[in-house]
C-alpha cells in the first residue's frame, strides 16, 4: 500500500497538541476548588469511579476518527501487476474424415473416437486461435466455422460421426471446404490438419487441385493417415448382426504426402491412439502463436476502509457521550 497525497500526513502532528491541550485541561481542571460532601460514594457504588474514567473515551474516539480520516484524504492505494496478452493469433481448421472406414477397431475405441478426443485436447491446447471444423466422406460440409469459443467447438466436435452423409472419401472436397473457410481470414498464419484413412474416391475436386487452391491462398496443409499398418478389424454388418473382420488398410500416402508438400506442410502416419496424439501435439509446437505481453499496475483505492472505520469511532463516540456516560449514576 502507498498513498497518493503522502505529505497529507504530515497533519497527523495536529493531534498532538490537540491531546496537549486535553490533558492540560483535565489536570488544571480535574480537582475540586469546594469539596462538599454527599452520600453518592455510598449510594452508586464504584459506579462514579468508572464514569469518571469512561468520560474519556469520547475524546479518545474522536483523534482516533481524526487520524483514520486524515489517512483517507492521503489517499491509500494498492498496486498489482497485470499483464496484458496480445497474440498473433493462428487460424486452424479441423478437416476429419468421417467415413464408415473411419469405424476401424484398430484405435481405441475406434477411429473416429480416437480422431475426436485427441482433436478436442488439441483444441483446449490453443486457447489464443480460431479453430474450425470440416467433416468429409463421399461429399463435405462445415461442422462449426473457425472461432475462439471453445465451449462451442468442443461440443461440435463430440457432435462429429459417420453416416451423417454419403460414404466415400472425397479428400479434394474435404480440402477445398476447409480452403473455403481460410481463404478470407486475416491471420499471419492459416493452416489445415487433413486426417484420414483412405484413398480418394468421390467428389468433384481433385486432391491435388484444392492443393494448389490451399497455396494459392497461403494455407499450410498437415496431412494425418490414419490406420494400422496391414489390416485392421472392422465392424461388418451381416445377416446375424454385426460382425469383426479384418480388412485391408488403404491409404494413399503418396498422395497425401504430395498435398503436404506443396502447400508447405507435412504428412503423418498415426497407427494407434499414442502415435496420433503425439502427431497432434508435434503439429502443436510447429505452429506457435506469437505472443506480446504488455505489464501495467492495477490500482486499488483503500481511502474507504479508512473513512469507514473514521465513521464508525464518530458514532462510537456520541454512543458514549450521550447515552452510555449520561446514563451513569
Amino acid at each position: 500500500m502507498f498513498f497518493e497525497y503522502p505529505n497529507l500526513l504530515y497533519l497527523e502532528f495536529i493531534l498532538i497538541p490537540l491531546i496537549a491541550w486535553y490533558v492540560f485541561r483535565e489536570i488544571k481542571g480535574g480537582s475540586p476548588s469546594l469539596t462538599v460532601s454527599d452520600m453518592n460514594q455510598w449510594m452508586a457504588g464504584g459506579s462514579s469511579s468508572a464514569k469518571r474514567y469512561l468520560r474519556h473515551i469520547p475524546f479518545i474516539l474522536r483523534m482516533i476518527a481524526v487520524a483514520l480520516i486524515i489517512i483517507a484524504i492521503a489517499r491509500p492505494r494498492s498496486s498489482q501487476d497485470f499483464e496484458k496478452v496480445d497474440t498473433e493469433g493462428i487460424d486452424i481448421v479441423l478437416d476429419m474424415d468421417v467415413s464408415t472406414s473411419m469405424l476401424a477397431r484398430d484405435f481405441k475405441p475406434d477411429r473416429i473416437g480416437a480422431a475426436k478426443d485427441i482433436a478436442i485436447e488439441f483444441i483446449a491446447s490453443r486457447p489464443t486461435d480460431r479453430i474450425g471444423i470440416v467433416v468429409f466422406a463421399g461429399e463435405s460440409y462445415t461442422q462449426c466455422p473457425v472461432t475462439t469459443d471453445r465451449v462451442t467447438l468442443i461440443n461440435m466436435m463430440k457432435e462429429v460421426e459417420t453416416g451423417l452423409i454419403d460414404d466415400g472419401t472425397a479428400i479434394g472436397n474435404g480440402l477445398a471446404t476447409a480452403v473455403a473457410r481460410l481463404k478470407d481470414s486475416d491471420a499471419k498464419s492459416r493452416v489445415v490438419i487433413l486426417l484420414t484413412d483412405g484413398v480418394n474416391n468421390r467428389g468433384e475436386i481433385a486432391p491435388l487441385m484444392a492443393a494448389e487452391i490451399a497455396k494459392t491462398y497461403g494455407v499450410r496443409v498437415y496431412t494425418i493417415g490414419v490406420g494400422a499398418q496391414g489390416t485392421a478389424p472392422y465392424p461388418v454388418m451381416t445377416p446375424w448382426g454385426v460382425q469383426i473382420q479384418n480388412m485391408e488398410v488403404e491409404i494413399d500416402e503418396d498422395l497425401l504426402k504430395e498435398i503436404a508438400s506443396i502447400t508447405g506442410g507435412k504428412y503423418f502416419r498415426a497407427t494407434d491412439n499414442t502415435k496420433l496424439l503425439e502427431i497432434y501435439n508435434e503439429i502443436n509446437q510447429m505452429e506457435k502463436s506469437k505472443t506480446t505481453v504488455d505489464s501495467f499496475p492495477i490500482y486499488t483505492e483503500k481511502f474507504m476502509t479508512f473513512a469507514i472505520w473514521a465513521l464508525f469511532a464518530l458514532l462510537l463516540e456520541l454512543l458514549f457521550k450521550f447515552i452510555i456516560i449520561r446514563r451513569m449514576p
